[in-house]
């Protein structure tokens, strides 16, 4: 972050360019220190939200931003963007006795804060950190593990605070300084109807801003929904541990600031601490960067450690070993590459898969070394397969949901973060092979809770057979016992309540008394579990998610390159949203194409680049869906003309069917594998 300002001198006027380290900058070095030399500059690629339109609304963190301030009505907001203004309007401001500010700038030497909200009576000042992140007072309470450690998911919040606190004692010496987080609570319920459609998004010189609905008082938020938790003790903890630098240099707090603050400043790369959170780096390039393409400096941080060049890169690295937690150990043993990993790394046999399929240490062996059995460019146990799916029953059913959590909920009665599922798509197989996409149903109208239609919508949907249902994963699991316990909570709303629980529980699994599992009848299959123990493609790296798996089996599969390589799917009776055949097999740069990128992109007026940023920092289970929740915060929270909402509802439901889709080709693609 940048500031230039003018300092007269005896020569006339100087510019002086500051780079600050804000707290932003703060959390991405307390990360990953080497991040502060590639953040902000045009020439790395950078995937990350920070900034992103599309993930504030998916997340609801500006909504949360506005009710917290809507809670202290006496507020005044700081609005300029200017370094200097905002330092002198927050200077002037605090010569009162009694204040609250809105993003109070303060500044020590190049160390730069804006603190969401600042309260200030007499000599005490309260410093409250705003985060649209799930809380539950009564399972994270003092944000503590088991073992007294602070959990890990809370630790960069409380570490932000940590520096706003250290920073505001050093602009404010003669007050004492205290610091909260406000987080939405999950276990308090919304008193009134409507609050979330109190709060509208709107985009003004490429800053989203948040209109507050007229007459939104106190009264009109009925009781509050935020938790402001003192945090004092744990910001005492992080303030005399150390933080990491650079290999074999750790510093106490202070210390670490201040070398964070004058490599920023002058510019300079700290040497790289290369790990296993280098898997997540937001600098992160798919493959080596070519001269036209952005850089990545998770390359170059590799490239400097080990001394990598393009073909180092081109044999993966001990990163892609999926679901292994011992990567930082390899590699502080040198072991980088997957295929320098051995059995004793796994702490694996060696054996062949048996009988109940591949175990996650067959899956991580398989990455490192083509070592499957039979041998070939992937593996399939067509065995284990026949086996799994000899109870299917025909028709086939495959079904796919997207959701959102909002942390401002809809209806009184609701709590913050509760699953709301606005869309569903279903495609069927027939037992002599025929698909169609049968059904399909969606709700984005603003302020309308979806959760009772979608489920009555869905048990229409599957009803009148006993078809063997699919899903991808344990989503639609969790998303049908979630709206179970929503409907049993509030009884009385739902009069058709027996009906609708008792078609839950018959196709879904859910925890009983101790560890008991309780089973459906018709409990779905989960495609991603036949999967994980059955398939094996080497371009997945170990990845289960429908995406990854999808264009290994259209680059693996002649059955789907047959049917698929005409445009023969679409129209009346075989889809739902293209009306025109299309060929979802086609061949560029003698790979086949992910079908995904074949469909337009979601948005008209944001880049794909964007969209699929909005993905990234998602809890695993949600992650494939963040495009999906980006557009239906958008069809809640920003004003836009019909034929744009339209165009945005139309896209969701292609997207939605090529998910169901994906299932009906995996599923054709094994079935034809099996009988090969």
């Amino acid at each position: 972050m940048e500031a230039t300002f003018t300092h007269p001198d005896s020569l006339g006027e100087s510019q002086v360019t500051i780079r600050y380290l804000t707290k932003s900058r703060f959390k991405l070095a307390a990360e990953c220190p080497r991040k502060l030399y590639y953040v902000g500059k045009s020439e790395y690629l950078d995937r990350s939200v920070e900034d992103s339109f599309l993930a504030a609304l998916a997340e609801g963190g500006y909504q949360v931003g506005e009710l917290a301030c809507l809670m202290h009505p006496e507020g005044v907001r700081i609005d300029d963007l200017n370094h200097q203004n905002a330092l002198e309007q927050t200077t002037e401001l605090l010569k009162k006795d009694e204040v609250t500010i809105f993003e109070a700038a303060l500044a020590v030497g190049t160390l730069f804060i804006r603190v969401d909200i600042l309260r200030k009576i007499g000599s005490n000042i309260e410093l409250i950190e705003v985060k649209a992140k799930s809380y539950s007072s009564k399972k994270d309470g003092d944000f503590r593990g088991a073992k007294g450690q602070i959990k890990t998911d809370f630790l960069p919040y409380l570490r932000d605070v940590a520096f706003q606190r250290f920073v505001a004692e050093r602009a404010l010496p003669d007050c004492t300084v205290r610091a909260f987080l406000m987080l939405a609570d999950k276990e308090r319920q919304a008193t009134v109807d409507g609050l979330n459609q109190r709060f509208k998004a709107s985009r003004d010189d490429g800053r989203l801003r948040i209109k507050i609905a007229p007459n939104t008082d106190a009264s009109a938020l009925g009781a509050p929904l935020l938790a402001k938790i003192a945090v004092d003790d744990l910001v005492n903890e992080i303030l005399v541990n150390q933080l990491p630098i650079e290999p074999g240099l750790e510093l106490p707090f202070a210390d670490a600031v201040k070398a964070f603050a004058n490599a920023y400043s002058n510019d300079h790369a700290l040497l790289p601490r290369i790990s296993s959170e280098c898997a997540k780096c937001q600098f992160k390039a798919q493959k080596w960067p070519v001269s036209n393409e952005p850089r990545s400096g998770f390359h170059e941080c590799w490239s400097q450690a080990f001394n990598w060049n393009e073909d180092d890169f081109s044999q993966g690295t001990v990163l892609d070993l999926w679901n292994y937690m011992g990567k930082t150990k390899l590699i502080a043993q040198g072991i980088l590459k997957p295929s320098q990993v051995t059995l004793e790394d796994l702490g694996f046999d060696g054996e062949p898969p048996g009988q109940a399929g591949m175990t996650r240490k067959h899956r991580q062996w398989y990455i490192c070394h083509a070592d499957w059995p039979r041998g070939g460019d992937f593996y399939f146990d067509n065995h284990g397969f026949l086996n799994a799916s000899s109870t299917w029953k025909y028709p086939l059913h495959c079904i796919d949901f997207e959701t959102s959590v909002a942390a401002i909920p809809f209806v009184k009665g609701r709590r913050p973060y509760e699953m709301t599922a606005f869309q569903f798509s279903h495609h069927v197989i027939e037992e002599g092979g025929r698909i169609a996409h049968r059904t399909q149903w969606i709700c984005a109208e603003p302020g309308i809770d979806p959760n009772v239609a979608f489920v009555r919508a869905l048990r229409e949907a599957l009803k009148g057979d006993e078809g063997t249902i699919f899903r991808w994963a344990t989503h639609e699991n969790t998303v049908l016992n979630q709206l179970r316990a929503q409907m049993l909570q509030n009884p009385d709303s739902v009069p058709d309540l027996a009906e609708l629980v008792a078609f839950i529980e018959h196709i879904t699994v859910r925890s009983g008394e101790g560890k008991e599992k309780i089973i459906g009848a018709r409990n779905m299959v989960d495609l991603c579990e036949i999967a994980e123990k059955f398939y094996f493609h080497p371009s997945t790296k170990g990845s289960n998610s429908l995406k990854k798996v999808l264009p290994a089996l259209m680059n693996s599969s002649p059955f789907l390159k047959n049917v698929y390589e005409k445009p023969a799917y679409g129209g009346a009776g075989i889809s739902l949203n293209f009306d025109q055949p299309i060929a979802w097999w086609k061949v560029k740069d003698g790979s086949v194409v992910d079908p995904y990128q074949l469909l337009p992109p979601v948005f008209d007026d944001v880049s794909r680049q964007e969209t699929e940023a909005a993905e990234e920092g998602l809890a695993d289970e949600l992650r494939e869906g963040g495009a999906a929740m980006a557009a239906y915060g958008r069809l809640q929270f920003e004003d836009m003309p019909q034929a744009r909402r339209q165009a945005i509802v139309s896209a969701l439901l292609r997207y939605c069917e090529l998910d169901t889709l994906a299932m009906v080709m995996a599923v054709q693609a094994w079935c034809s594998a099996a009988r090969s």
